[in-house]
């Protein structure tokens, strides 16, 4: 019998994400300290028309509605950041408690609605106050964050059994202390390396910390890419190799091979000179993991372009391409599934010792019409089930992946771009703050009850 949806293995398990500054609000209640993205958001200009993280959807107040949400949709497991400026306000120091119990609420309402909570450590929002001390730039600041985790897993370790140190340690390094599309804005060559190194060993003391209070899982969430090259020539590839360092090796080749890119000296030259580096911190970057959660929204195709006289460390001599001839996201992304699939299996293809594998966010941007109190969403609804099939192409490939994360449970505040960008699968009005269900949530809905009561009826066929 075909249902029209993707069945995957037993003990595969379905969830939605969340990030804190996107969704929280309260900027300022209960002892929470500003973080870059309060920064980043209150200075004119830097954000779509304005956007700041103040309100958001709320959530801090109506976390209560958007559990209920969860437990309707029917998910296994919901995962969320912690904000560390509301546990730390100065990101260092004696935990502020009402931080701290406003999580164990939403732990406790996720848990009497049989829903397995996932907690994101880091998720890009640094108090301002080690932001001015030097931010990731500073080794300080990843010892720190050890400190932090040592917190957060004190107090909720006996009921949160999942835990991802930090998610798109790329977006933080890159896109912030780079680019500086993102808080803290900045954007520099060498800082930007130190910073990528540091949120690594971040990481790493995060992991150790998290397992010497007894977490069951640990992982970190990485948003790799699956890149081609826009031709054969010497150059494209070249480009190639050059973006495959930007985008993927400086974190993997750390994290699953215990070593420093292979391409970084041909990527960033002099810039990496690694000075940022001590012995030793390879070891505490490779402490094991137990998943590696992948972020997968779209492919890049890269060509070679000249590399301007004041680089940055994004600056690596490559362009971005669009020859896909197919639909795009809202963001502007080519909606090109099979390369999901490419991504997965060349992963596991590559790294051997990889350990199984959780999709930690996937979805989509679209323009969506509101009529008679429904949402309807049909090309977020496609983007899902191409995505899904792709991935459930994964695992038929021999891919360990064991549970998916839709992104996500709420449109939210989008970073730079602010409200002009929809990603959940609940609507939400920003004036009201009313949330509706969009189409996406119904068949999301109805493909974890397919699921679920297929493998039932397997293990029970009476």
């Amino acid at each position: 019998m075909t249902t029209g949806f993707p069945l995957f293995p037993p003990g595969f398990f379905f969830g939605a994400a969340t990030a804190a500054y996107q969704i929280e609000g309260a900027h300022d209640e209960d002892g929470r300290g500003p973080s870059i993205w309060d920064t980043f958001s209150h200075t004119p200009g830097l954000t779509a028309g304005g956007a700041t993280g103040d309100t958001a959807c709320d959530h801090y107040h109506r976390y209560p509605e958007d559990v209920a949400l969860l437990r309707g949709l029917g998910v296994d497991s919901y995962r969320f950041s912690v904000a560390w400026s509301r546990i730390q306000p100065e990101g260092r120091g004696p935990a502020n408690e009402k931080g701290l119990d406003f999580y164990d609420r939403l732990v406790d309402e996720l848990l009497t609605a049989g829903i397995s909570p996932a907690v994101t450590l880091y998720h890009w929002d640094l108090p301002q106050a080690l932001e001015d001390q030097g931010g990731w730039r500073v080794r300080e600041t990843a010892e720190l964050f050890g400190v932090y985790s040592a917190l957060v897993a004190e107090r909720l370790g006996d009921r949160v059994g999942r835990w991802i140190t930090l998610n798109e340690p790329h977006c933080s390094a890159f896109v912030g202390y780079a680019e500086g599309r993102h808080a803290p804005g900045a954007q520099e060559g060498t800082g930007a390396l130190t910073a990528a190194h540091h949120l690594l060993l971040a990481h790493g003391h995060s992991v150790r910390a998290l397992r010497a209070a007894g977490a069951e899982e640990v992982g970190i969430t990485l948003n790799l890419d699956r890149i081609h090259a826009a031709s054969d020539s010497a150059a494209d590839l070249a480009a190639l190799r050059r973006a495959e360092t930007l985008h993927n090796d400086v974190w993997t080749e750390p994290l699953l091979a215990g070593r420093y890119p292979l391409g970084e000296a041909e990527t960033w030259g002099a810039m990496a000179d690694g000075s940022y580096r001590r012995e030793g911190d390879l070891d505490i970057i490779g402490t094991p993991l137990d998943f590696l959660g992948i972020n997968f929204y779209r492919p890049l195709t890269v060509a070679d372009a000249p590399v301007p006289d004041h680089r940055t460390a994004v600056d690596i001599g490559v362009r971005e391409t669009d020859p896909y001839g197919t639909r795009h996201t809202t963001m502007g992304w080519p909606v090109v599934p099979e390369s999901f699939t490419e991504l997965l299996v060349g992963l596991r293809d590559r790294y051997p010792q990889l350990p199984p594998l959780l999709i930690t966010e996937n979805g989509s941007a679209e323009e969506d019409t509101e009529e008679a109190g429904a949402v309807h969403d049909d090309d977020r609804v496609s983007y899902l089930r191409d995505h899904l099939q792709a991935l459930k192409a994964a695992i038929d490939a021999g891919v360990d992946v064991r549970g998916y994360y839709v992104w996500s449970l709420l449109d939210n505040f989008e970073w730079a771009r602010g409200y002009s960008q929809r990603f959940g699968i609940v609507r939400v009005d920003y004036e009201s703050l009313r949330r509706t269900p969009k189409d996406s949530y119904r068949w999301y809905q109805s493909l974890i009850a397919t699921n679920r009561d297929h493998h039932a009826t397997k293990q029970d066929p009476s």
